[in-house]
């Protein structure tokens, strides 16, 4: 960890509650409000979140999986997101959520009026917006936690 963390203290609760209490409980909010209150599909949700995932080197994200309703994307879910260009198992919604996660975060300005008429054509303008507000939740905080050294103990608040 890039950060000392008293003995005893949970780190995640200590470097998100403690040291900054005014922000970090405000962003814990908005991570928990990524989960509750999303209306993208699991598998869409899941291709873009685990492409932000390998793409910050985030230990936490890269092992955990959203789970709706008792149900997780299957087995090999993960390498399919790796190969999204090409993979079989993606439907287009899915396919555009892992390539927007991907753009969005390594090419933000390369996003054209190509890519965004491909969007417009699965995605509703809500779904466009929610989708963004998730992908750059993950970016943010995906990449403190991975740069504190913080991954590795990472928990996501109980829901």
């Amino acid at each position: 960890m890039n950060i000392d963390i008293p003995d005893g203290k949970d780190p995640i609760g200590y470097v998100w509650g403690e040291l900054v209490p005014g922000i970090g409980v405000a962003a814990a909010s908005l991570s928990l409000a990524v989960y509750q209150h999303t209306t993208l599909g699991l598998r869409e949700f899941e291709a873009a979140r685990l492409r932000i995932a390998q793409i910050n080197g985030c230990a936490f994200c890269l092992d955990w999986r959203t789970e709706r309703d008792g149900r997780k994307v299957e087995e090999g879910f993960a390498d399919a997101v790796t190969e999204w260009r090409t993979t079989e198992a993606f439907d287009d919604r899915t396919r555009l959520a892992a390539e927007y996660a991907e753009r969005y975060a390594v090419d933000h300005h390369g996003i054209d009026e190509e890519f965004w008429a491909r969007m417009a054509a699965h995605y509703d303008q809500r779904e466009i917006v929610e989708l963004t507000m998730c992908v750059g939740s993950w970016l943010s905080f995906g990449r403190l936690n991975h740069v504190l050294g913080l991954d590795t103990v990472c928990v996501l608040p109980k829901m």
